[in-house]
Parts: structure tokens; sequence; C-alpha cells
């Protein structure tokens, strides 16, 4: 609300001098001001308001965006660990092989092909 001091201005009954004596202090005070609506008031505070509502609205989207990053990040972290796992089989498997299917004191000469035609029974 605006104010603006203007002198003496009264109630439309100030004739009556015992309608001021009888208000109390403040309210005489009041009295000698010339009130105005401030007619952008309600519409500020009704912005206000919507804006209020959208922070709180996006303040929620952001908790739930918040969780189900959490979620995942857990998710993927489980993923890896068992990746890990796995690879580590895989190493272990292909070191296994190696060990009995491809020994050291093997011949790495080939096996010389069979003729066609010739039986060897």
């Amino acid at each position: 609300m605006t104010t603006s001091h203007s002198p003496a201005a009264a109630s439309p009954s100030s004739s009556n001098g015992e309608y001021l004596s009888s208000l109390p202090r403040w309210r005489q005070f009041l009295s000698t001001l010339n009130w105005r609506r401030d007619p952008g008031y309600e519409l500020r505070m009704l912005q206000y308001e919507q804006r209020k509502m959208q922070h709180e609205l996006r303040m929620k989207q952001l908790k739930s965006e918040i969780e189900q990053i959490k979620k995942e990040t857990e998710q993927l972290r489980r993923e890896n660990a068992r990746l890990r796992m796995l690879n580590a089989k895989t190493k272990n498997l292909l070191s296994y092989v190696d060990q009995h299917c491809f020994p050291p004191e093997s011949n790495s000469t080939p096996i010389p092909p069979i003729k066609p035609g010739s039986s060897s029974s």
C-alpha cells in the first residue's frame, strides 16, 4: 500500500470531533494518512505465488532426477563389478587354455598332409 500525508484528513464523519478522540492513537495517526490501494499488489502477489509453485515443482522434479541418477549409478557400479569378475575369469580360462592346449614343449611344425588316394589301413 502507498501512503501520502494529508493535513488532518479524517474520516467522513470528521465533523464529529469525538470520533477521532475516541480512537486509539495508532488509529488516529492512520486517519491522518491518505491511504490508496496499490493496484499492482495483488498482481505481484499472484505472480510471486505462481513462481513459488513453479519453483517447488522444479525442486520435486530435480529430487526425482537425482534419485534416478543415484539408482542408475549404483546399477552401473554393480555391472562394472560383475564385468571385472567376468574379465578375471576369462583371463584365468585363457591362461588355462594356453597352459594345457599349447604347452611350451609342443612342436610348432605342422602335421604333413595326407595324400589323396593313399590309404593308411
